[in-house]
């Protein structure tokens, strides 16, 4: 199975990340959307309360954890009518992507659509189902196809691209006529910063009718979770409960301290809020660095990353900034599209930034 597995991107970038950390300041770190800030007391709190939990957890999560997930989905982004039946726990949402066809039972009779530039995650998670994997932007592209799973992504990883409203409901109309399974992932979904961005789960977009909509959500961003692997996913109770049914099967259980932390981030949007300014302050620095030194940024009006390009090869690009103690993702990893961007990530300390702007 693992012949079958692209090289894992990141690993290529040692030469880089040792030229970048030649540099007498050291290194400035973008090239991986990693926390750096630190995890908000009163969910540290929460998970240490709760660490006397000697039985297993349940795989469906906690009714307080189900009901705060509804509450701050309502909350932060509008969504109304979502049944506690229809939200599910997982171990980061990374790990749901991996696996969602498998536990969906696609296989080779199956085709996943993921769009032209995209996290690598939709394509393994394929890959390991064995399935057919087509890649496209928008439902004009895909004609006659008939797919078992569509992935959607706005903001996007990496672009920061975000679908207006028309868009997403394009995307859900177009998959009902055809019985195909929309997966929207919506980890920045509240990192909108020129544009205001919509879950799938939206009155706007599917007028109350979850039916055949997944949407999967992290506090890996939001609230500095990367380390606690804390996400859920929520959407349509009948799709939700047969991916419980196989998670159950599977051992796929969220640890219960972790889901007691995730009871606290998602009832408290205040932490939520500083996080966002945090990123927001970020971002307002490095952008005019980067148009400064040349760079043109493209989309990035929204999510944890800027999209930039100086028209050349993104990998001379990589080198150009280690040269300068500067390592990002060269966007070749995120697909054919992405050959002359890199992604530069948020996620460093006001100091490494401040380093970066100096730089460049």
């Amino acid at each position: 199975m693992s012949a079958s597995l692209p090289v894992f991107p990141w690993d290529t970038l040692d030469e880089a990340r040792a030229l970048a950390n030649a540099h007498p300041d050291g290194i400035v770190d973008l090239s991986v959307g990693t926390p750096v800030d630190p995890v908000a007391p009163l969910i540290r709190e929460a998970l240490a309360a709760a660490s006397a939990a000697p039985g297993y957890p349940t795989t469906a999560g906690t009714p307080q954890l189900r009901r705060s997930a509804i509450d701050a989905l309502s909350r932060r982004f509008g969504v109304t009518g979502l049944a506690e039946a229809g939200v599910l726990p997982v171990i980061g949402t990374k790990e749901l992507i991996s696996w969602l066809p498998t536990l969906l039972g696609l296989g080779a009779a199956d085709l996943v659509v993921v769009p032209e530039l995209a996290y690598p995650t939709y394509d393994v998670g394929a890959r390991l189902a064995g399935t057919e994997v087509l890649h496209a932007d928008s439902v004009s592209q895909l004609g006659s196809q008939s797919p078992a799973l569509v992935y959607v992504n706005s903001p996007s990883n990496p672009t920061g691209r975000v679908l207006a409203a028309d868009q997403l409901r394009a995307v859900v109309e177009w998959a009902r006529e055809r019985g195909a399974l929309v997966a929207s992932d919506e980890c920045y979904l509240g990192l909108g910063w020129d544009a205001a961005p919509l879950s799938i789960l939206h009155p706007s977009v599917c007028d109350g009718d979850h039916t055949g909509l997944l949407a999967l959500h992290s506090l890996s961003k939001s609230s500095s979770l990367a380390g606690y692997r804390a996400g859920f996913v929520a959407g349509d109770p009948l799709v939700v409960g047969e991916l419980l049914a196989v998670r159950k099967h599977a051992g796929m259980m969220v640890p219960t301290p972790v889901q007691a932390a995730m009871v606290a981030a998602l009832d408290d949007d205040g932490h939520e809020r500083k996080q966002r300014d945090c990123y927001q302050r970020r971002r307002t620095a490095l952008l005019p660095a980067f148009r400064s030194a040349g760079f043109t940024v493209d989309h990035s009006e929204a999510g944890l990353y800027l999209w930039v390009t100086r028209g050349e090869p993104c990998r001379d690009t990589v080198a150009w900034l280690a040269q300068r103690g500067i390592l990002v993702a060269p966007g070749e990893f995120y697909g054919p599209g992405g050959t002359h961007h890199v992604r530069v990530a948020l996620t460093a300390t006001d100091e490494r930034i401040a380093a970066a702007v100096a730089r460049l």
